[in-house]
């Protein structure tokens, strides 16, 4: 009896002794969430930066029809600006965010003619593709300090 009773005291002060702390299991708990977190920035940062380089080369084609403007002293934007063959200036904001139609200096809104020149289908494409071009750099910088992040804390770990 006291043999049986030793033997079983032995195996609980040995299993005891293997187990790991909380503090143990906490700690990698987080080295295996930051490292989870770690892989998806960087399949997030791979994604990004393959979607700038597909229209990187789209922007550039669609520029080559567009002059760049801007007066440094009156404006913190520029604009790409294209005139029709109707007499209407088209200008594309350089960050996307305004396509602005103006004949004779005055703004007007698209009519039908203008809608469906080539010049105007070009200026909205154009729009969009810058627009998306500068969200892309938008999430490379946010998702590239999220990667240095986890570099850091599974460095420390």
């Amino acid at each position: 009896m006291k043999r049986t009773l030793f033997f079983i005291i032995c195996i609980a002060v040995m299993t005891a002794c293997n187990k790991p702390s909380r503090v143990e299991q906490h700690k990698a708990e987080k080295h295996v969430r930051d490292s989870i977190s770690l892989v998806e920035q960087e399949r997030s940062l791979a994604y990004y930066q393959s979607q700038l380089d597909l229209l990187l080369p789209k922007a550039d084609s669609l520029m080559a029809y567009f002059k760049y403007e801007r007066n440094e002293k009156y404006q913190d934007h520029g604009y790409y600006v294209i005139n029709t063959k109707n007499g209407v200036r088209i200008l594309v904001r350089d960050d996307g965010k305004d396509l602005l139609l103006y004949q004779e200096g005055k703004r007007i809104t698209a009519g039908e003619k203008i809608s469906a020149s080539e010049e105007y289908v070009r200026a909205q494409e154009l729009q969009v593709t810058i627009s998306d071009v500068r969200e892309c750099e938008k999430r490379i910088a946010r998702t590239s300090l999220e990667v240095q992040k986890y570099q850091k804390r599974l460095q420390k770990q």
